[in-house]
């Protein structure tokens, strides 16, 4: 059974058209979608809304996802995807380090994000869990 209706993703993506284009691609899955372009803005966010799944850019104008998804794990369980044009696989495995549930790389196909969040969405979240990290490159 798809938990797609009850999803609430919150991207934190810098590049505009990308985070729009991700904003209304998951809208039109049924996803509820809020969004931020730094690590600052996503702190602040992250403290007055609810989510169930994080899908993060790594590379971020006031630092990098990783970090971003470490501190976020401080504050309480996430579920994390890191979504990102890194792709070699010092960055894959970092993200695993950082609690990433997956790795997509950017242009892959829109549906391994849809299974990407289906899956973070099955992952007990924790602060200290590390998960074995899928990676999904096209």
């Amino acid at each position: 059974m798809s938990t797609v209706k009850a999803t609430r993703i919150f991207v934190v993506e810098d590049h505009a058209a990308t985070a729009r284009g991700l904003k209304t691609y998951l809208e039109t899955m049924g996803y509820s979608v809020e969004t931020a372009g730094s690590c600052e803005s996503a702190r602040a966010l992250a403290e007055r809304i609810e989510f169930d799944v994080l899908i993060c850019d790594l590379n971020l104008p006031d630092g990098n996802g990783w970090d971003l998804a470490e501190f976020l794990q401080k504050k309480r369980p996430l579920r994390a995807i890191a979504f990102s044009a890194y792709n070699e696989p010092v960055h894959i495995e970092r993200s695993e380090r950082a609690g990433f549930v997956r790795h997509i790389v950017k242009g892959t196909a829109p549906e391994t994000l849809v299974e990407a969040i289906e899956e973070a969405i099955r992952h007990r979240p924790s602060g200290n869990h590390r998960a074995g990290l899928a990676t999904a490159c096209s």
